[in-house]
């Protein structure tokens, strides 16, 4: 089957898609903008201390020229505050995968200048998320220090117990063999001592750079104790005295030069490391998914549309393409490498389903990753597909996208609604990339569907006790439950909470899928030396 793009440039319908997606992009790009621009405030300050603003590290730790994966630049917003005008995305912490001295890393980067680098619910989670990220693709984790810790304003039990997590996992990358290295650019104090504590190696900046589990005012109100801050946990002190630091550096420069240097020695380019492949570019260019692909995800279009302009050479072929008509599964290639496409043009059907968990075993079965463009409302309901076995064939999809053992990239490129976001293998499946496009919307269900679905509930009830209807009163419940459901079902406000790993401009989608495809191809044909325990510090 060959399929005939119906895309067309010049139309109006393209223009509209065009104009409403570079919208969301711009919206995107100035939220991303907002927390560095708050950031920037505090160079002056910084620079007078004699040190590098938290950007100007990554931007020197970083190989110049090589690409580099932002990883969520939305966390935190919306939860910092409701006001989508005041809140500042970012969580105070900048991630991404990107190059160091030739090695694929993992990067975290304290952003200490937005309430100085202190950690909240939703920097955990970006966090927590970066460290899984790591140990799942075998990533050294590279985390520059410079933290004021939990947010005490913020504090919650349970925020302070999952907070553990982040230790743990630290333990465990080391024990898997996988380095991780901590540059200890400022404080770094109470549980966040722990950072530098627990990785391989430490480098500390002489005069700023600081670890302790209380700092001195809390020692002195704890014990009595009038404790001078450089004795107490300076590094200085730590690279002479404890033996937490292994490197002392002169300032954030030579610091980051030491990381390079270290990251090099590792050997980690050439134990298992694989050329990055590229493949021939698509026939149809993938800046026009700006277009193609409507903003309204009631708006139906053709999956294969998007498969066109992200494929090598825009080839693919379709698998059962007249069985399951709304589900398209395809083979293709992309970057080089050869993939599984699976998307939706509209709900997932009984053959839809058992569809996709064929294809979703043969890609098991022959090694080869899979990606899932998100676009469905969900499972099909209704007596005609309940009697046809939507949930065991269903639990078919779901049992196959759970137990595949291959790589697998997920993106939310429109709907993306109720059960039908698990057997698409969604956030919960812990796929090894999540993405979304901006206009992407999630959740159990659309608030029109909830809103009628509570009111058919209150209309019931009603008729059960004899009580009139009062439509008014229901008319603004409903309103109040679409505005509910609706406010949170949107890309931003789902990145915000973690939900993905970030949100992606369309017309990047092939160099994203590249970039990461590629960091799957590296982790699975890299040796590592895991031991029994982490390396303990002496």
């Amino acid at each position: 089957m060959t399929f005939t793009t119906q895309i067309v440039a010049g139309s109006q319908a393209f223009a509209e898609n065009r104009r409403a997606m570079l919208a969301l992009i711009d919206d995107l790009r100035g939220l991303e903008q907002r927390a560095a621009d708050l950031s920037e405030r505090r160079r002056e300050r910084m620079e007078a201390r004699g040190q590098m603003t938290p950007r100007d590290r990554l931007s020197a730790l970083l190989d110049p020229g090589l690409p580099f994966l932002q990883l969520h630049s939305l966390a935190g917003y919306l939860t910092d505050s409701d006001d989508p005008v005041q809140s500042v995305p970012g969580a105070s912490v900048l991630i991404g995968i990107g190059y160091v001295s030739g090695t694929r890393c993992m990067v975290v980067v304290d952003d200490s200048g937005i309430k100085a680098g202190a950690m909240s619910e939703m920097t955990a989670a970006a966090f927590l998320s970066a460290q899984e990220i790591a140990l799942r693709q075998k990533l050294p984790f590279l985390h520059l220090v410079e933290s004021a810790g939990a947010n005490l304003m913020e504090y919650r039990v349970d925020l302070w117990a999952n907070g553990g997590k982040l230790f743990r996992n630290l333990a465990r990358m080391s024990a898997a063999g996988v380095p991780n290295l901590a540059v200890l650019h400022g404080p770094s104090t109470a549980g966040g001592a722990y950072m530098p504590g627990l990785a391989d190696y430490v480098i500390g900046v002489r005069g700023n750079g600081m670890a302790a589990l209380a700092g001195a005012a809390l020692v002195q109100a704890a014990t009595g104790e009038a404790a001078d801050e450089r004795d107490l946990g300076g590094a200085e002190m730590h690279a002479s005295v404890s033996g937490l630091v292994e490197y002392l550096a002169g300032d954030d420069a030579e610091a980051i030069a030491i990381a390079r240097d270290v990251v090099a020695r590792l050997g980690w380019t050439g134990a298992g490391a694989v050329t990055n492949h590229k493949g021939a570019p698509p026939a149809h260019p993938p800046d026009a998914l700006a277009g193609a692909v409507p903003v309204d995800p009631r708006t139906p279009y053709d999956m294969r549309e998007i498969a066109l302009r992200i494929t090598d050479g825009s080839a693919f072929r379709d698998f059962k393409p007249g069985y399951g008509v709304a589900t398209v599964c395809l083979q293709a290639s992309i970057c080089g490498i050869p993939v599984g496409l699976i998307g939706n043009n509209g709900p997932i059907d009984p053959d839809g389903a058992t569809k996709a968990a064929q294809f979703i075993q043969l890609c098991g079965q022959a090694g080869t990753p899979l990606i899932f463009l998100h676009n469905t409302t969900g499972f099909m309901v209704g007596t005609r597909y309940e009697q046809a076995g939507m949930i065991k064939h269903g639990a078919k999809m779901i049992q196959a996208v759970t137990s595949v053992n291959v790589p697998r990239i997920a993106l939310y490129v429109g709907a993306s609604f109720g059960a039908g976001n698990y057997g698409m293998g969604g956030y919960a499946y812990e796929p090894d990339f999540l993405f979304a496009w901006p206009n992407a919307t999630t959740g159990v269900m659309g608030g029109a569907q909830a809103a009628g679905t509570m009111e058919m509930v209150a209309r019931a009830g009603a008729h059960r006790r004899g009580d009139a209807v009062d439509e008014d009163k229901l008319a603004q419940q409903s309103a109040l439950i679409a505005q509910h459901f609706d406010r949170q079902a949107g890309a931003f406000h789902t990145s915000g909470r973690c939900l993905d790993h970030g949100v992606i401009d369309p017309r990047d989608t092939r160099r994203v899928l590249g970039f990461c495809l590629n960091t799957c191809l590296e982790a699975s044909a890299r040796p590592v030396r895991p031991g029994s325990y982490g390396v303990a510090r002496f």
